[in-house]
């Protein structure tokens, strides 16, 4: 891979990891200090960063966030790295396979209860297909992706409202092998638009539950990530903030500063963080 990897910062917690997570709305955090995770909405007339979740096939981690994010009114879209849309079928050896970029999330739903209704009910695959459907359309691979080719055909998303430009400003994947494939496919798209974007990985275990309490954590960064950046530009002004003003240099400096608080009150999911350029 051709990323630089003096570019590349991991913040590795500590204490071992727990068992199990309870939900992540009554979760009690274990951290130095304990501190609370940030929760609620950014007000519509507030600054607000936009945001880019990725995981594999776009389908669990991804979309959990995603749903998360644009819930708390921040502007969110959402992205797989995998070949293909790959989820379990009857046997390891025979999963459900799709192309991105096309087939429905309620063509899948549809087609898999079809099938089995018992067994994808009870695996939790139709629940959560249930869930994609009143996100998005359909599953994108972030490969095929354009950065600043507007996003007019999906103005029917959640979180979509203030993504139309197709650029943003934080992507956080969910495995560290999607942070390889998106620093990787940024590389070779060569920063055409010479514009910053900090990129995050959150390793979240692909299952229901931690997609769950993973994407709860997600969100306490991205609150704490927006609410530094709107400081920032009150003091210094919005001018340069999509180049290299002073807000955004100012904003630039306290993320290594946001994360490793981050990681204090989350030491259950280890993070890596990078700037890269679209």
């Amino acid at each position: 891979m051709s990323v630089d990897p003096r570019r590349r910062v991991a913040l590795i917690p500590p204490p071992p990891p727990i068992e199990a997570h309870p939900d992540s709305t009554k979760m009690e955090l274990v951290g130095s200090n304990n501190t609370k995770p940030s929760t609620g909405a950014v007000a519509d007339e507030g600054f607000k960063l936009r945001f880019c979740t990725v995981c594999a096939s776009n389908q669990n981690r991804s979309m959990e966030a995603h749903l998360r994010l644009a819930s708390a009114n921040l502007p969110t879209i959402s992205f797989g790295t995998g070949s293909l849309v790959r989820l379990p079928g009857p046997t390891i050896k025979e999963p459900n396979v799709y192309a991105f970029n096309g087939i429905t999330y309620n063509a899948i739903h549809n087609e898999l209860q079809a099938q089995n209704p018992q067994l994808y009910a009870a695996n939790g695959l139709l629940p959560m297909l249930a869930r994609n459907l009143t996100i998005k359309s359909y599953p994108e691979r972030f490969q095929d992706w354009v950065p600043g080719k507007p996003r007019l055909d999906h103005n029917g998303d959640q979180g979509f409202h203030g993504t139309e430009a197709g650029v943003v400003d934080v992507i956080i994947t969910c495995e560290e092998r999607c942070f390889d494939a998106v620093l990787e496919d940024l590389h070779n798209k060569g920063g055409r638009l010479n514009r910053p974007v900090h990129v995050f990985n959150i390793d979240i275990k692909d299952n229901h539950e931690e997609a769950s309490v993973g994407g709860g954590a997600i969100l306490d960064l991205a609150l704490r990530l927006n609410e530094a950046a709107a400081k920032e530009r009150e003091i210094h002004g919005a001018a340069g903030w999509d180049g290299s003003g002073k807000s955004r240099e100012g904003f630039d400096e306290k993320v290594p500063e946001i994360l490793g608080e981050w990681q204090e009150r989350w030491p259950n999911y280890p993070a890596l963080w990078t700037l890269a350029w679209f």
